[in-house]
């Protein structure tokens, strides 16, 4: 078995490598398509609001496409795929990102609206942007796919059965397409954060987000940034032996306590 020396060190290059990022507009995404950008990287944007995804791209600059689509609509989600093909390429990375919290409420008022509206975004749209994407990647024998997933992937937080079983269900999926494309070269991950600052944790009410603030052992919340650059280095070749896995950016959450 061969070892790396010591003085070898490694950073995340993308360099040519076309990534596709949904729920690009903001937060964890629009971080990340930074990221992957800086990284050398060609990167295609979708999210629903045409608007901020033409001004993101602006910021970013270099070969930086975007498409407006709502990941629950299957036909939209997949013309914009299509058009980020037609854009930049065959796709070398999908960060599936765009996810909605649903409604907080004790299971037996949570209703069917608000879980088949969470599944459709959290788990349907992911699903459907596996298989429409995963033929071509395994036809090239190499491709990296990574699920936003959450804490609530790991754990059964209370008050939100409907994201709950979303963020569970969308961790089995990545591991079961793990499982299915290894052997044609493409690598499947979940990553999982833990309080980061983005638009959802700011739809939580103030006294709630600073309580589970300070459940994190690092003391504080965690920047898009800092998910970022792990996101940045699952989808390169830096991870190439990394598959079937759930990655944590917690500050130590689900490592060391109950949450």
């Amino acid at each position: 078995m061969g070892r790396l020396h010591r003085t070898e060190r490694y950073v995340t290059d993308l360099t040519g490598k076309h990534i596709v990022i949904t729920g690009a507009s903001t937060g964890i995404g629009r971080a990340t398509a930074k990221c992957c950008v800086a990284a050398g990287a060609n990167v295609t944007l979708i999210a629903r609001r045409a608007d901020l995804l033409e001004q993101a791209a602006h910021d970013l600059g270099g070969n930086t496409a975007f498409a407006a689509a709502d990941v629950a609509n299957k036909s939209a989600l997949h013309a914009a795929l299509d058009h980020a093909v037609a854009a930049n390429g065959p796709i070398d990375g999908l960060f599936l990102n765009a996810g909605i919290g649903g409604m907080f409420a004790p299971v037996e008022d949570y209703t069917d609206e608000a879980f088949d509206a969470v599944m459709a975004v959290n788990l349907k749209g992911v699903f459907w942007a596996i298989q429409h994407t995963l033929p071509a990647m395994k036809q090239r024998a190499t491709g990296a796919i990574l699920v936003t997933g959450s804490l609530a992937s790991e754990r059964g937080l209370p008050m939100n059965a409907g994201y709950v079983a979303s963020k569970h269900a969308v961790l089995g999926l990545s591991r079961a397409v793990a499982n299915e494309a290894a052997e044609h070269g493409v690598r499947c991950n979940c990553i999982v954060p833990g309080l980061i600052e983005t638009p959802m944790l700011d739809g939580l009410p103030p006294q709630a987000a600073q309580q589970m603030a300070k459940a994190v052992p690092q003391g504080r919340t965690g920047q898009p940034e800092e998910l970022a650059q792990v996101a940045a280095f699952l989808l390169s070749d830096a991870a190439s032996h990394v598959t079937g896995q759930s990655w944590a950016v917690d500050g130590g959450m689900l490592g060391t306590m109950r949450v």
